[in-house]
């Protein structure tokens, strides 16, 4: 009844650790075996029979009878007087099998099988929680806030198991709490020693894929595809989506009615500003599309370069580059293209404007932070900006209206004088 009741209470890693009982009896095996090749020299003569039903087991060891003084071997071999004291009519060279008993085995060896299980066992759940989370990289997972440090949120699933969102792969305006449900796309798992460590990601283009994938069904049916991604996590994306079926219309089916399918990915993603843009193998319309809202005049492409010249006019001009430069940014890494903007006239009405004056030119009466606010959207020269009106410079830039005024008073000093 030793090895039953030690059984049982090995049993206990079982509940603990949902692993099936099967797979509890094949690690028993080897750490019995182990415990046995440690005290007899070897496991070969041994026998363990295990019963994944009943849960219980037995060892037996067999020997070779031999005359008293030819024992050797003591694991491999028993004297005939032993036998006999076993089986009266044993005879030297039939084979003896004895059932040992884990008490046999000492209790300092019982209390190190007890270790190499509770090693072997979590062994064997960091393998498999490895292989689980290995297959579902790049799918979105839901999990929950369990701890919130400086540099990282630790999550748990409902299985228990521990994800870690680290504050880069979070999305700049994310802000969590002990409790909150949390999405995001497994974007890698590494071993840590020889436990897993499972990393999520709120910030790359993959969650926006997949939750497209999730949200709209035409494509999750595979209807609609989404050729290319590309976003600057928390301010602004542009999604390049494309249909076999001429019927469908991509941009519409995946926005929606006022919005009403795009409105839930962008709460999700902080109020991410989304750009839905039909793809197109023409790369001239394709990146007239991707510079949307902006409407392009023309485009002069250098393949070689991978550069392309966008001739706009002044007023679209802003609206390409678009707040920080993001609408411009975006649509040449969703293009491929390094994008100039080039406002029409620049070079036509050189002649007509020669006493305009670069706004560089002014770089020791205004700081250098200030014109490239100004630069940002396509103003820089003393005239573009005289043209324009100071609440809607206020609007299109971050500077306060009394760094405006300033640099509007040093311009005209220089056109008065």
């Amino acid at each position: 009844m030793e090895n039953l009741a030690l059984i049982d209470s090995f049993s206990e890693f079982k509940d603990d650790k949902l692993i099936d009982r099967v797979t509890l009896m094949a690690i028993l095996e080897d750490v019995f075996r182990n415990a046995l090749k440690k005290k007899y020299g070897s496991d070969d003569n041994f026998d363990i029979i295990i019963n994944p039903d009943k849960g219980d087991m037995e060892i037996w060891r067999r020997r070779v009878i031999v005359a008293d003084e030819d024992l050797d071997f003591e694991n491999e071999e028993i004297t005939l007087t032993e036998a006999r004291k076993i089986e009266a009519d044993f005879e030297i060279g039939e084979e003896v099998s004895e059932e040992v008993k884990l008490i046999d085995l000492g209790r300092r060896a019982i209390l190190a099988l007890r270790q190499n299980l509770i090693s072997k066992i979590h062994e064997h759940d960091n393998t498999n929680l490895y292989k689980q989370f290995k297959d579902i990289i790049g799918d979105i997972y839901t999990a929950e806030v369990h701890h919130v440090r400086p540099r990282v949120v630790i999550l748990v699933d409902d299985e228990g198991n521990e994800i870690v969102l680290p504050k880069e792969k979070q999305i700049p305006s994310d802000f969590f709490r002990k409790g909150d449900n949390v999405r995001g796309i497994i974007e890698s798992v590494e071993l840590k020693g020889n436990k897993p460590q499972i990393i999520m990601s709120r910030t790359s283009e993959k969650f926006l894929e997949k939750l497209f994938e999730q949200e709209i069904p035409e494509v999750f049916d595979g209807l609609i595809m989404v050729k290319n991604v590309v976003r600057i996590p928390g301010e602004k994306a542009k999604v390049a989506v494309d249909s076999y079926d001429d019927r469908i219309d991509p941009v519409g089916a995946c926005v929606g009615m006022k919005g009403s399918r795009i409105h839930g990915i962008v709460r999700e993603l902080g109020n991410e500003n989304i750009d839905v843009i039909n793809y197109t193998n023409n790369i001239q319309l394709y990146i007239t599309r991707a510079l949307s809202p902006a409407k392009v005049s023309s485009i002069k492409i250098n393949e070689e370069t991978k550069r392309a010249e966008v001739f706009l006019k002044l007023e679209e001009v802003s609206k390409a580059i678009g707040r920080g430069g993001h609408n411009i940014k975006l649509a040449g890494m969703l293009t491929g293209y390094e994008l100039d903007v080039i406002r029409e006239g620049d070079i036509a009405g050189a002649t007509a404007d020669e006493d305009d004056v670069e706004l560089t030119e002014f770089s020791d009466e205004i700081e250098d932070w200030v014109i490239e606010e100004f630069a940002k959207i396509g103003l820089d020269t003393a005239k573009s900006i005289l043209k324009q009106e100071v609440e809607d410079l206020v609007r299109r830039t971050d500077l306060e209206e009394e760094t405006i005024l300033d640099v509007m008073r040093i311009l005209k000093e220089e056109f008065d004088s």
